[in-house]
């Protein structure tokens, strides 16, 4: 109880301290040179030190007086409840702070795959990225994830190499990791300095200097000092080689850097400045990852971070430059929604082009709606100062947008949108990919693989469970909610058992709702694998009015186009396709999506399948919904007559185990129909990469812990559908079905 009070003191004390240092990014909120903007991402595998990297820098920076720790739970980033008792991050949490007369935007995201969509969203929006490692660990099954989707948004990124205090890191392992895993040029400018075991400071081999940090002041103040020769023969020694060797990596890269050699004739005589242009050119290009070291726990190494934060990763319309198409109109990118319960549903945006002031209206491109916004802030996670006006490159949040959702692009008009299309179409900058992404939504949302039903604790809870649930579907657009059409019951699915626990928690501390969840099932997928054609026909007497339909449609294996509904061409079948009215056709196509949307075994979503359709006559004055009906039916039977499989979701799992324990963990493996890929060893620990199907992995967690005991972590992610063997797919309908 005392230490919630201590934190709860803590809490409140930051949030003063912000809400005083925030009053100089108000200032300067208004106008800000764009070329001293940084809109940065930190990125990484779970506890390889995200939130404790971000703390450090806001503290560095003057923005708070205090810092917090992850394991004391009063960080300014992780401010969810959920956070805070698990020592985890959730939600992506977005602060803006200066640096040596430098505006940064930066957001700390979460690091477990159960939430990779606050990733995905918050990359839409990033210029760069700074890619957090575990110095014990090197590159982890997460820190490939979220750089597969920086490469996805072509994010230039610089690699922090976290936690060298550590008596197992390893620089050089890390740094064979990053080029092996990451496929990337690794590109070390800084080593460290070790008495022993003891990180005593860094060496910058840019400028052959060492960095001794001061720990009485919590790193504030650091030593920069010149290597001598007299003074430092090995550190001299060691720094000079690794210059070399880094000159002679850039210039393999960087033609520029490899014309200047030529011209001196000597790695030598390479001046500090030119390096850092290098490297920077070498970044912004992806040809190559700055890799710098340190241990932010200790307070090591993050200023000097910050510095190559402005040194080498791209201030705005440095490497994306499509919004250019609406020259100084507005143009902005929805990344994130937020409920707050006194200012409503906050609007998280990045502005690309022009000014947003307080109270304009705007108009949502892809919605085709204009709205009007209330008030404009600057985040610092969940603090909020308010703005009268804010202008390109940087992120900010607004109020009062009612239908905007994540992934929108916003600007002030319909007349504008339409000019810059059109601009835009006749450029020559853009790939047409790229155009094409401008004027869509950027995100791409995953699959649920858990799903379960959500039930109110009472029928008075009944309405404000529904308001709680639509709120946090705004919010995660990776949660989906439902009505199970057959049951009536409202269906609850997510990415993972965290992902769903959480969304239940914070169901009960937010909303003050305790719901009731069934128990959680494998979001299994039909497909069919054999042709079969057949035909339907039905006739219907309502009222006065006959209603008369004959269909022939086949269902067509392995199919893999976007479309679902394929129009036979054939000669004998070509002028009665096209007689089809565009009305009645848009029905046809939306009667075959709902009907794939349930299969003939356990009722889920049928993939991989298409539907042809060969015949349709129709009695004059038949209704596009007798039409329609008639279509599902015919499905429904082809299904039904068809060669069907169930495909099951197959994750791709990654296990760090001590040793000793590596046999059991291996054997239990077996037991779950496992494909073992890969067993690695790292210093005294096992890692085992395997292929396991979703439903041998519930409760997982537990089970794990038991046979190791407590001496092993593992990351889940999902790999693939796969069809199951007979057997194990009359388990399963048995299982789900009872029958």
């Amino acid at each position: 109880m005392l230490q919630r009070k201590l934190m709860k003191i803590t809490w409140c004390r930051l949030r003063k301290q912000y809400l005083h240092s925030t009053k100089c990014l108000n200032e300067s909120s208004k106008k800000h040179d764009v070329k001293k903007i940084r809109n940065i991402g930190i990125l990484a595998h779970i506890d390889a030190g995200k939130t404790t990297t971000t703390e450090r820098m806001l503290f560095y920076s003057g923005l708070i007086k205090n810092m917090g720790e992850v394991h004391h739970g009063n960080t300014v980033t992780d401010y969810m409840e959920q956070e805070r008792q698990r020592g985890i991050t959730i939600t992506s949490a977005a602060v803006t702070f200066n640096w040596k007369n430098y505006r940064f935007n930066l957001i700390d995201t979460p690091g477990h795959i159960d939430f990779t969509m606050e990733v995905e969203q918050a990359l839409c929006v990033m210029d760069g990225a700074v890619v957090i490692l575990d110095g014990s660990a090197g590159v982890e099954a997460q820190t490939l994830t979220v750089c597969r989707q920086a490469d996805k948004y072509e994010i230039p990124k610089i690699i922090y190499i976290n936690k060298m205090d550590r008596p197992d890191a390893n620089l050089e392992e890390c740094l064979k990791s990053i080029e092996l895993k990451l496929d990337c040029n690794a590109l070390p400018i800084q080593y460290p300095i070790k008495k022993g075991d003891v990180l005593e400071g860094l060496i910058d081999i840019i400028g052959l200097e060492k960095l001794i940090f001061n720990k009485k002041s919590q790193g504030l103040d650091f030593l920069r000092k010149k290597l001598t020769q007299s003074e430092d023969k090995d550190l001299w020694d060691m720094a000079n080689e690794k210059r070399e060797i880094l000159i002679d990596k850039l210039s393999n890269l960087d033609d520029k850097l490899a014309d200047v050699i030529i011209e001196e004739e000597s790695l030598n005589k390479i001046t500090d400045q030119a390096i850092c242009e290098s490297l920077k050119r070498i970044t912004l290009s992806r040809k190559g990852v700055p890799v710098l070291i340190g241990s932010s726990y200790k307070n090591i190494g993050v200023q000097p971070l910050m510095d190559s934060i402005i040194l080498y990763l791209p201030f705005p319309d440095e490497s994306k430059n499509d919004y250019r198409c609406f020259q100084n109109n507005l143009s902005a990118r929805v990344f994130k929604i937020v409920h707050d319960k006194q200012r409503g549903a906050i609007t998280f945006f990045r502005i690309y082009t022009g000014t947003m002031k307080k109270g304009d209206k705007i108009y949502n491109v892809g919605k085709e709606k204009v709205e009007q916004s209330s008030r404009l802030y600057l985040a610092c996670a969940d603090d909020y100062e308010e703005i009268n006006e804010i202008n390109n490159g940087n992120i900010a949040a607004a109020t009062g947008l009612q239908t905007t959702v994540t992934g929108d692009l916003i600007t002030t008009s319909a007349s504008v949108a339409k000019q810059a299309q059109k601009k835009l179409k006749t450029s020559t900058e853009s790939s047409s990919e790229r155009k094409m992404d401008v004027f869509t939504s950027g995100t791409t949302i995953p699959d649920p693989v858990f799903f379960c039903s959500i039930e109110p604790p009472s029928l008075s809870k009944q309405v404000p469970l529904e308001i709680a649930l639509k709120e946090l579907e705004r919010e995660d657009p990776s949660l989906k909610v439902k009505q199970d059409e057959e049951t009536g019951q409202t269906v609850l699915a997510g990415m993972g058992e965290l992902h769903i626990d959480i969304i239940k928690e914070r169901i009960r501390t937010e909303y003050k709702i305790d719901a009731d969840l069934g128990p959680l099932q494998i979001a299994y997928k039909e497909a069919i694998t054999k042709s079969v054609k057949d035909t339907f026909s039905s006739e219907y007497k309502i009222g006065k009015t006959f209603h008369s339909v004959s269909i022939t449609m086949s269902l067509i294996p392995n199919y893999k186009e976007k479309e679902m509904l394929q129009l036979d061409h054939t000669r004998e079948s070509a002028s009665n396709i096209d007689d089809i009215s565009p009305k009645m056709m848009v029905a046809i196509k939306k009667s075959v999506k709902l009907s794939l949307m349930n299969g003939p075994k356990l009722n889920s979503p049928v993939i991989d399948t298409g539907v042809k359709l060969h015949w349709l006559e129709i009695r004059k004055g038949t209704s596009d919904t007798i039409v329609a009906a008639a279509v599902s039916q015919c499905i429904r039977r082809l299904m039904q007559n068809g060669e069907s499989i169930i495909l099951e979701p197959i994750m791709n799992v990654e296990i760090v185990v001590i040793d000793e324990y590596s046999s059991a963990t291996l054997a239990d493996l077996n037991k779950r129909r496992c494909e073992i890929k890969k067993v690695d060893t790292r210093g005294r620990n096992k890692i085992i990469t395997a292929f396991v199907p979703l439903s041998n992995l519930l409760g997982y967690s537990t089970n794990l812990r038991i046979i190791t005991s407590g001496n092993s972590s593992f990351t889940i992610e999902f790999s693939h559908y796969k069809a199951m063997e007979s057997n194990d797919e009359q388990e399963a309908i048995k299982r789900i079905t009872g029958f």
